[in-house]
């Protein structure tokens, strides 16, 4: 799902009603984890944070935990109405959206490893004519034959986002931040990429030291579809079987699927402001998972730590390279990887520091910081909330690094 329009950060941080945060007083319900390892002050003052951000005029509800590397620290909490439901809970599954390229591109390396696709192969050499013709043409000449495995996953092709402007009609970024249901088909996201949109560039030379780039859920559309080809499972099957059962992730799963645990409670809806919203359509057509906190987090555990992989060093592929994204300046993006750089007056030390992970264009987020050495997630669930989580991450990091 598309993270675009992302605040200039630095210069619109507000967060809490300290700092000029208008906020309303409804009657509100925080639940939080006990025997966590952290300090009571850090304790209070991470529910204090969570409480005044839940309380914010356009926001519903938080949900977010950290915890440290070795995993002897860790904190989950969350915060909304009192009469939520379903009901508020650390552990209440939530839908992701585009942390879910995380999975993806450890699919993608997966198949890398295990000689089913080449990074540097051409993507016609997995998909057929009738999905990568036409598909980027650029002054005349169709240049989808020079597009490759690792310039989808690093969003160097040059190949439009189908969630932004379109000729003719409303883009998905439009439907979503107004909460208007709508779906489609891969075969419309062919359609909308060669007939509505335009490509920005020329697929980059991965061989020089930096890259033009700029985000496009349209290529991580076409990896699914390539690993779909070369293995002859659908992307459900891939999930299950090489990520979801070896690490017994049993609280994700696809919509329209079912979650692997029976007792999972069912999803926090999604609000634009303190309205929800029911977007099935759209949730369903994005490819995105549903999971928790403690799933996320034990699932970036792994990833980061090579487990997933049958050689470790696969894992330095994820940040091989870090080119800042034309549509989103506030970031720069590996393979499947998001770099956010949290200033020095935010930052708890003398020096900046990285997170390093993705977001998700519903306020969703799943961050390591290897300054610190923890790990973060989250989601505030708003269908115009792209840039909260920088935030509101920003802000556990000053109290978690104090």
């Amino acid at each position: 799902m598309s993270i675009r329009h992302i605040a200039d950060l630095p210069r619109g941080d507000h967060c809490s009603s300290d700092d000029g945060i208008h906020t309303v007083r409804t009657p509100a319900t925080t639940t939080s984890a006990t025997d966590t390892g952290v300090s009571a002050a850090t304790h209070e003052r991470l529910t204090a944070l969570l409480e005044r951000y839940a309380a914010r005029r356009r926001m519903h509800h938080v949900s977010l935990a950290l915890a440290s590397g070795d995993g002897r620290q860790h904190w989950a909490g969350a915060c909304g109405p009192a009469a939520a439901d379903p009901p508020l809970h650390p552990q209440t599954p939530f839908f992701v959206a585009s942390i879910t390229k995380r999975f993806i591109i450890t699919l993608v390396l997966q198949a890398d490893e295990r000689g089913e696709l080449d990074l540097d192969a051409p993507i016609t050499s997995y998909l057929p004519e009738q999905v990568t013709t036409g598909l980027h043409v650029l002054d005349g000449t169709d240049r989808t034959a020079a597009i490759t495995v690792r310039h989808l996953a690093s969003h160097t092709s040059g190949l439009p986002d189908f969630f932004e402007r379109r000729r003719g009609e409303p883009s998905v970024n439009q439907h979503l931040g107004a909460g208007t249901d709508v779906g489609w088909t891969f075969e419309d996201v062919l359609d909308i990429t060669r007939s509505q949109q335009r490509p920005h560039f020329r697929p980059q030379d991965l061989s020089a030291a930096r890259q033009r780039a700029r985000y496009s859920d349209t290529g991580f559309q076409l990896l699914i579809q390539i690993l779909q080809a070369i293995s002859g499972r659908t992307f459900a099957e891939l999930l299950t079987a090489r990520i979801l059962e070896p690490l017994d992730l049993r609280h994700t799963w696809l919509p329209g699927d079912l979650p692997p645990a029976p007792d999972t409670p069912a999803p926090l809806p999604l609000h634009a402001g303190r309205r929800p919203v029911q977007l099935p359509a759209l949730i369903a057509a994005t490819n995105d998972l549903v999971s928790t906190t403690a799933d996320l987090l034990k699932f970036q555990r792994a990833l980061l730590a090579g487990e997933l992989f049958e050689h470790a060093g696969t894992a330095d592929l994820l940040t091989e390279r870090r080119n800042r994204l034309a549509n989103i300046p506030v970031l720069e993006y590996g393979l499947g990887t998001m770099f956010f750089t949290v200033n020095r007056l935010l930052s708890p030390t003398a020096s900046p520091l990285t997170l390093v992970g993705h977001s998700g264009g519903t306020g969703t987020w799943l961050f390591h910081c290897p300054e610190l050495d923890v790990h973060l997630a989250g989601t505030v669930d708003q269908t115009n909330g792209r840039a909260i989580p920088f935030r509101l991450m920003a802000r556990c990091l000053r109290i978690w690094g104090s």
